[in-house]
């Protein structure tokens, strides 16, 4: 499997694995366009416009767009992040220029009719109010807003309400207009693909484009604090963040191994400790999310109203722990956990096309496989303990709190034990 790139004169960016043996193909198109490249009266329009990619082009209707994937077996979808859009396909082999033909046609050509904007406006706001009604999705919206309150990386992807109900036509023409030129396009493909039949494609379909500048982003500032409501659930969720690297970081992979030995699995400390031990929770994990310029190691756990004190309090406790007798066969476990995720992952195309749009966004290149198992295999347990340290008594934190919370203990109090 040989990764191939190749460059417009537009700046649009094409970059494909043809995966031998495979008789399909995960195609797609990702934009750096996300909820951080928005104004704040433009909080949700990024995910807003993802949707209205799917109600009809200039040629195809909404339902004429998903028929032309569904009648061939295929499967066409979207998402938005903070810091991408995605439009992708899988298809089967023979289907790839259609794939293609449909994803640009949604990019380009969307029509944004008036009627349809209503419908789907509706629809977001179904959506808002669903994630509203789930806890887990409220608090790590939460901790995201605390972690970097009043920037655009700390607001929700989904938006708030009363922007989603007052966006027009021009606004989403406007955010296209702005963000979706050549130069932040990036048509990525695996499995049964020919890189040369998709430069060439790439050509006629994104080869007229005018080049656009690209846009400022706010610097991101991991500033901390505290969010807490209480509401009668049946479970109190417990959300702590703090400060880590972002994806450009070479720490990132000290980080993850951290996050994995913390709380990645079943055999890790949070999992043991506070679940199997003591019984205090279901559910319990700690992760590593990057971004460009900044990064978050996240713990979450769910408990009862008179257990949310005593899982704070040994969750600080084994942050604590973790910085004084982390062993190598902790960090062993965590590296082969990683290297074996990764590369699991990668056997699916469209986890792979993924990948190598995001490495591409990153580094305008997709580094040999091999040098990210080095760099993983680089990380010893020092510095995974001198992470730890810094976790667990330096970096800024972020908090959120949501159900039976009454007992929980502050922010404040927290941070006096980290410091203790």
């Amino acid at each position: 499997m040989t990764v191939q790139q190749h460059q417009l004169a537009n700046g649009f960016r094409v970059v494909s694995e043809n995966m031998p043996g495979l008789k399909s193909a995960a195609i797609g198109i990702w934009i750096t366009a996300g909820g951080r490249h928005e104004r704040v009266e433009q909080n949700g329009i990024a995910h807003f416009l993802e949707h209205m990619a799917f109600k009809g082009t200039k040629t195809r209707s909404a339902l004429q767009i998903a028929e032309a994937i569904e009648d061939v077996g295929g499967y066409i979808n979207a998402y938005t992040s903070r810091e991408v859009t995605a439009y992708y396909a899988r298809v089967l082999q023979n289907d790839v220029p259609l794939a293609m033909d449909v994803i640009s046609d949604i990019v380009l050509n969307p029509v944004f009719d008036p009627t349809e904007i209503e419908v789907e406006r509706g629809v977001i706001l179904q959506e808002i109010g669903q994630a509203h009604d789930t806890p887990d999705d409220v608090i790590f919206d939460w901790l995201q807003e605390e972690s970097y309150r009043g920037q655009p990386l700390g607001r929700t992807i989904l938006g708030p309400t009363e922007r989603v109900s007052a966006f027009s036509r021009d606004d989403l023409a406007d955010f296209v207009g702005e963000h979706y030129g050549p130069g932040q396009m990036i048509l990525s493909a695996a499995g049964a693909v020919d890189h040369d039949v998709l430069v060439r494609t790439a050509e006629v379909l994104f080869g007229h484009l005018k080049p656009k500048p690209n846009r400022d982003i706010l610097p991101a500032q991991f500033v901390g604090g505290e969010m807490r409501q209480s509401k009668v659930l049946e479970q109190a969720h417990f959300a702590l963040a703090m400060e880590s690297p972002g994806y450009r970081d070479d720490a990132i992979y000290t980080a993850q191994i951290y996050a994995s030995v913390l709380g990645g699995g079943m055999s890790s400390r949070l999992f043991q400790e506070v679940r199997e031990s003591r019984g205090l929770c279901y559910t319990i994990f700690a992760q590593t999310g990057a971004y460009a310029d900044t990064g978050m190691t996240t713990i979450y756990a769910g408990t009862s109203a008179g257990q949310i004190g005593e899982l704070a309090n040994i969750t600080i406790d084994e942050m604590k722990r973790a910085a004084s007798d982390m062993n190598p066969e902790e960090v062993a476990r965590a590296r082969a956990q990683m290297k074996a995720g990764m590369l699991m992952g990668l056997e699916s195309p469209s986890n792979r096309a993924e990948r190598l749009a995001r490495l591409v966004q990153i580094w305008d290149e997709v580094p040999p496989l091999e040098e990210t198992v080095t760099r993983i295999d680089a990380v010893t347990t020092g510095d995974v303990r001198d992470f730890a340290e810094t976790i667990a008594a330096t970096a800024p934190a972020a908090l959120a709190l949501y159900g039976p919370i009454d007992e929980a203990p502050s922010l404040g109090k927290l941070q006096e034990r980290r410091a203790a």
